[in-house]
C-alpha cells in the first residue's frame, strides 16, 4: 500500500490571485451596505467584522499550504532524501518558513487594527483603518510571492514522481547507462519505459509491478551511473543512489558483456566496487545481459577474472546476511532482453532470494514468539505400517490431460495477431462469433445500401422458394409458346399476315432503339416543341403513309388520333352555364365555334387525383402499404399529447427571451465599477 500521495496537495495560487481571491471572498462573504447614521458601534462592527474575517481566510490557506506540503523530517528517508537531491532541502524549508511566518505576520497585524477599530470615532476613520489593515495583509502576500511560485512548481513535480512504497517487496535495477535496463523492466512488467540506443534515456525512476508466487512485487527502474566521485554526480545520478541507500529491496546490477553500451567490463566492475557499500544486507544478483551479442563463455580471461570478482564480494554479501554456500548458483546469471533467454529466471531468482531474506529477518524479530503460540500443527498417528501415499483418481488426471491439450490447441487472439502481422497490422475479425446456418457465410459481404434502397427492407427467408416457384412458371409458359403457332383472335393467320406481322415487329423494335437513344441523350439535347418541329415527324399524315406501306388501312387510326382530346381546357361562361343549367342544347347555341361544342358535348373526364397515403412507393423504405400507414400512425401519435398541451416543438422558430435580464437590468451608479 502507498504511504505518501504527493498527487493531493492543493494548488498553490500566485501572490495576485491569492490576494483577489481573498478579497472577493470577504466582500461577498460579509455585509457591504452602511451609512454614516448608524451608531459607531456598528459602524465598529461593521468594519472589525471585515478585517476579522480577512484574516481567518489568510490564515486557512497559508495553513493547508505549510500542512499538505511534506516534512522532511517526518517522512521515510528515502523521501527526504529524493527531495532534497531534486529540489534541495534548505530552500524548500526557507520558502514554507516564509509561508509560516506571512501567516503569522498576517494574524498579527489584524489583531492590532482590531484594537484600534475599538476606539475609531467617526465612520470615515473606521472605514479607513480597515482599508490600512487589507491594505497591509495584501503587501504581505505580495512579499512572498517568489516563495508561492517555488511552492507551487515543486507542487507539479512532485504530483509526476512515482508513488513508490518504501517498504513493500522492492526490486531495484542499477547499473551504467544503456545496459538494458529499461528493456528488462518492460519484459517482466507491464510499465512502459522509453528504451534508446543511446546513454542516459531513463533520467528518473520508474515503478511497475510483477508478480510471483501470487505475491505483488515492486519493480523500480533507475538511471545510469557512472564511475566517478561522490560529489561529481548529477541529479540523475543522485536518484538512482538515493534508492539503492534507502530502500530495502533485492538489487540487480546490470553487466553488458558485449561492451555495445559504449564501457568496457573494468569500467563496470569498477562501479560495482564503487558502490558496493550500498549493496550491504541487501539479496544482490549479478546479471549478465547481451549474451546474443557476447556469449559469457566467449569473453577475454582479464574480463572473466572481474566478473568472478565482482560474484565473490556478491557472496560476501549473502554470507553477511546469514546465507549458505548453497545460494551460489544464484548469484551470477545471463540474461538476453532481446530474445528474452533468461528473463525469468533473473526474475524468479530475484524474487525467490528477497522473499528469503524478509522471512528470516521475520523470524529473527520479537514478533515471532507472539504468532508461533497461535500455531498448533496436527500430526496424525500411524495406526498400522502400510504406507498410504497420495493418490490422484485416473478419471482427474485424465481431465487435466485433456484440458491440457485442448489448451495448445486452442489459438488465442494474440497468437492470431503473431500470425498475421502484429499489432498495428492485424484487425480481430468480429464475425467469427456469428450464429449462421453455415460458417461459409460469416465473411460474405452484405451491402447496407443497394441502388438507393435499404437492402434489408427487401430480405425475405422464403426468397429460394419463390425463385423456384417462378423458374417453375416460366418453363411452363415456354414450353406453351413453343406449342402454339401464330394466332391473332382465335384465328390463324396467312402467310402474307405472318409477313406484315413481321414487319410490324421489326418496326417496333426499330422505334423502341431509336427511343433509348434520344433518351440516353436527352440531358444534353435541347427541346424542340411540336409546332416548330420541321421535319413533322409525329403526325398523322406520316403514320397513315407508314400504314399502307404494310398493307393496312389507316383509316381508323387517324380518326382515332383526331377525335382524342388533347387538353380540358374550357371557357369560364361554359362552366359556368354547365353549373346553372345541365341542358347541354342550350351550350351548343351559344357557342362560338363548333370544336368547342364538341367538346361540351364529349363525356367529363375525370380528374387527376393525389396519391392515396397508404400507396407504396419505390425508394420510401417501407416493406408494404401496411407498414407505412403503420409508421405514419405512430408519428402522429408520438407529437398528440405535444400538440395537445400547445407547447412548441423543436422544429418552432422561436427567440426565448425578448428582455434578457443581463441587458434590461438597469443602468449602473455612480463611481467605480470594481466590484470591491
Amino acid at each position: 500500500m502507498v504511504q505518501y500521495n504527493f498527487k493531493k496537495i492543493t494548488v498553490v495560487p500566485n501572490g495576485k490571485d491569492f490576494i483577489d481571491i481573498i478579497l472577493s471572498r470577504t466582500q461577498r462573504q460579509t455585509p457591504t451596505v452602511v451609512h454614516k447614521g448608524y451608531s459607531i458601534s456598528r459602524l465598529r462592527q461593521f468594519y472589525m467584522r471585515k478585517v476579522k474575517y480577512t484574516q481567518q481566510n489568510f490564515y486557512d490557506k497559508l495553513s493547508t499550504i505549510v500542512d499538505e506540503f511534506p516534512r522532511l523530517d517526518g517522512i521515510h528517508p528515502f523521501y527526504g532524501d529524493l527531495l532534497h537531491v531534486l529540489y534541495n532541502k534548505d530552500h524548500y524549508k526557507l520558502a514554507l518558513g516564509q509561508i509560516n511566518t506571512a501567516r503569522n505576520l498576517i494574524s498579527k497585524i489584524a489583531k492590532d487594527y482590531v484594537k484600534l477599530l475599538k476606539y475609531g470615532d467617526s465612520l470615515y476613520r473606521c472605514k479607513s483603518l480597515k482599508v490600512a489593515a487589507l491594505g497591509r495583509m495584501c503587501t504581505v502576500m505580495k512579499r512572498i510571492t517568489p516563495s508561492l511560485a517555488y511552492l507551487e512548481q515543486i507542487r507539479q513535480h512532485m504530483a509526476r514522481l512515482p508513488s513508490i512504497d518504501p517498504n513493500t517487496r522492492t526490486i531495484l535495477i542499477c547499473g551504467y547507462p544503456n545496459v538494458g535496463k529499461s528493456s528488462f523492466m518492460n519484459k517482466i512488467t507491464r510499465a512502459d519505459v522509453d528504451v534508446q540506443p543511446y546513454a542516459f534515456t531513463t533520467k528518473s525512476l520508474f515503478v511497475g509491478h510483477t508478480d510471483y508466487k501470487y505475491l505483488r512485487y515492486q519493480v523500480i527502474d533507475t538511471p545510469g551511473i557512472l564511475d566517478r566521485p561522490f560529489e561529481d554526480r548529477n541529479i540523475i545520478e543522485m536518484c538512482s543512489i538515493t534508492a539503492l541507500a534507502h530502500l530495502r529491496a533485492a538489487v540487480l546490477f546490470f553487466l553488458d558483456i558485449s561492451g555495445s553500451c559504449g564501457y568496457t567490463i573494468a569500467q563496470q566492475a569498477a562501479l560495482f566496487h564503487s558502490i558496493k557499500s550500498l549493496f550491504m544486507n541487501k539479496p544482490l544478483v549479478i546479471v549478465c545481459n547481451k549474451t546474443d551479442l557476447q556469449p559469457l563463455d566467449g569473453i577475454p580471461e582479464a574480463d572473466m577474472k572481474l566478473v568472478m570478482e565482482m560474484k565473490a564480494e556478491a557472496l560476501k554479501t549473502v554470507m553477511g546476511q546469514g546465507g549458505e554456500a548453497a545460494n551460489d548458483e544464484g548469484v551470477l546469471l545471463t540474461m538476453s532482453t532481446l530474445n528474452e533467454e533468461g528473463v525469468s529466471a533473473v526474475k524468479n531468482a530475484a524474487c525467490e532470494r528477497l522473499l528469503d531474506q524478509r522471512v528470516e529477518l521475520k523470524m529473527k524479530s520479537k514478533k515471532i514468539n507472539d504468532c508461533l503460540n497461535r500455531f498448533h500443527v496436527a500430526i496424525p498417528k500411524p495406526r498400522d505400517q502400510k504406507e498410504r501415499p497420495p493418490c490422484i483418481p485416473q478419471a482427474v488426471l485424465e481431465a487435466k490431460a485433456k484440458e491440457a491439450a485442448e489448451k495448445e490447441k486452442r489459438k488465442t487472439e494474440k497468437d492470431l495477431e503473431n500470425e498475421n502481422g502484429g499489432a498495428g497490422v492485424y484487425s480481430a475479425s468480429l464475425k467469427k462469433h456469428y450464429l449462421l446456418a453455415s460458417d461459409e457465410w460469416k465473411e460474405d459481404i452484405m451491402p447496407e445500401i443497394l441502388d438507393g434502397h435499404n437492402v434489408f427492407d427487401f430480405v425475405d427467408p422464403d426468397i429460394l422458394l419463390r425463385l423456384e416457384e417462378l423458374e417453375r412458371e416460366e418453363g411452363i409458359r415456354e414450353a406453351e409458346e413453343e406449342d402454339e403457332d401464330f394466332e391473332m383472335d382465335g384465328q390463324e393467320l396467312t402467310p402474307e399476315e405472318r409477313e406484315a406481322l413481321a414487319e410490324i415487329r421489326k418496326k417496333k423494335s426499330l422505334l423502341i432503339q431509336q427511343h433509348r437513344i434520344k433518351k440516353s441523350t436527352a440531358e444534353s439535347r435541347p427541346t424542340v416543341p411540336r409546332k416548330f418541329d420541321k421535319d413533322k415527324k409525329f403526325t398523322t399524315e406520316r403514320m397513315g403513309r407508314q400504314l399502307s406501306t404494310l398493307g393496312l388501312d389507316p383509316s381508323m387510326a387517324i380518326n382515332r388520333a383526331r377525335s382524342k382530346s388533347r387538353g380540358r381546357k374550357r371557357e369560364r361562361s361554359v362552366d359556368k352555364v354547365d353549373r346553372d343549367n345541365g341542358d347541354a342544347m342550350d351550350v351548343d347555341m351559344d357557342q362560338p365555334n363548333k370544336k368547342m361544342r364538341l367538346r361540351s358535348r364529349s363525356a367529363p373526364r375525370s380528374r387527376s387525383t393525389s396519391r392515396p397515403p397508404s400507396e407504396l412507393v419505390p425508394g420510401e423504405g417501407f416493406k408494404d402499404s401496411a407498414q407505412k400507414v403503420k409508421a405514419h400512425k405512430l408519428a402522429k401519435k408520438s407529437v398528440k399529447k405535444r400538440n395537445k398541451d400547445a407547447r412548441r416543438g423543436e422544429a418552432d422558430r422561436v427567440i426565448p427571451t425578448l428582455k434578457p435580464k443581463h441587458l434590461f437590468s438597469g443602468k449602473r451608479s455612480i463611481g467605480k465599477t470594481d466590484r470591491r
